[in-house]
C-alpha cells in the first residue's frame, strides 16, 4: 500500500487527478494484466462504493483505464489502458519540445544582446546553461521517441 500511496501522489500531481482517482490508477497499474475488481478497490483503498465508482468512470472517460470480463464471471476486471503509456510519452515529448523552443528563443535573444557593441564582456550573457539544457532535451526526446517505437512494436507483436 505504501507504493500505491507513493505512486498515487506522483500521478495526482503529474496527471492532475483527484487523490482517490490517483490511488485507484496506481492500484490498477500495480495489479498488472490480471486486473482488479470494483470490490477489491473498495476494500483495499478504504473508500466508499460511490467514490470508487465515480472515479472509475472518470478514469474510463479519460481513457486511462479499461476493463475486461471473464466467462461465467459477472465482475469487471479493471486494467490500465495500453494506450496510456503512448499518450504519456507523446505528452512528455510535446512539453519538452515547447521548453526547447523557449530556450532557443532566449538563446537567440541573449546572442543578439551579446553582439551589441555597447555590451561589455563582463555584461555578456553566459549561454552555457541554455546550450546544455537544449542538448539534454534533444537527448531526452530522442530516448523517449525510441521507447515509443519499442512499445509500439511490442503492441503489434501481442495483437491476436
Amino acid at each position: 500500500m505504501s507504493l500505491v500511496e507513493k505512486l498515487g501522489v506522483h500521478l495526482e500531481n503529474r496527471e492532475q487527478l483527484a487523490p482517490v482517482a490517483a490511488r485507484i490508477l496506481s492500484y490498477i497499474i500495480l495489479t498488472g494484466k490480471k486486473g482488479t475488481t470494483f470490490e477489491e478497490m473498495v476494500s483495499i483503498l478504504c473508500a466508499s462504493k460511490s467514490t470508487i465508482s465515480t472515479h472509475l468512470n472518470h478514469l474510463q472517460d479519460l481513457n486511462k483505464i479499461t476493463y475486461f470480463t471473464k466467462t461465467g464471471d459477472r465482475k469487471k476486471y479493471f486494467v490500465i489502458n495500453s494506450d496510456t503509456l503512448m499518450q504519456s510519452i507523446d505528452h512528455m515529448i510535446l512539453e519538452w519540445e515547447s521548453e526547447k523552443e523557449l530556450h532557443e528563443e532566449m538563446t537567440d535573444y541573449k546572442l543578439q544582446i551579446n553582439s551589441l557593441e555597447t555590451t561589455t564582456n563582463d555584461l555578456q550573457f553566459d549561454l552555457t546553461y541554455h546550450e546544455n539544457y537544449i542538448n539534454f532535451l534533444n537527448l531526452a526526446m530522442a530516448s523517449m521517441t525510441q521507447l515509443k517505437e519499442k512499445v509500439a512494436a511490442m503492441k503489434l507483436q501481442t495483437k491476436p
